[in-house]
């Protein structure tokens, strides 16, 4: 019985590594040159680039051309989100962002790259 026990925990904590490391299917996880690649290739008008972090975070600088929304509130601002453009999405080291980019993925957006890393890989210019 407690031999079951160990092996049920130790699923459990396998299962939830992967849910938080593993890869998501339809999310490009990418470093920073080439998230910045990206980007400039997408221009304004085709891309939607969000930060997911806190406010204060946000205001302490950030991508420039990016839209704040919290992953605490994506669920109830999710129609800001434009499904006709590329969805590029970071945090502040790529945790918070992977949760947003699966929320994303499950709400029908398609086109999504997520910053591996998040701002602490980023070496882009930030603006505050």
């Amino acid at each position: 019985m407690r031999y079951l026990f160990w092996v049920l925990l130790a699923a459990a904590v396998a299962w939830f590594i992967y849910e938080l490391f593993g890869p998501i299917r339809g999310v490009r996880n990418v470093g920073a040159s080439r998230f910045a690649r990206e980007l400039a290739d997408a221009g304004p008008a085709g891309r939607f680039l969000i930060d997911v972090r806190e406010p204060a975070e946000f205001a302490r600088g950030h991508i420039r051309g990016a839209v704040n929304i919290p992953l605490s509130q994506l669920a109830e601002r999710i129609g800001e989100i434009p499904a006709d453009r590329k969805i590029f999405v970071y945090c502040q080291s790529g945790v918070r962002s992977r949760r947003a980019a699966r929320m994303l993925k499950k709400r029908g957006c398609r086109d999504i790259v997520h910053l591996n890393g998040g701002l602490a890989s980023w070496r882009g210019e930030t603006v505050r």
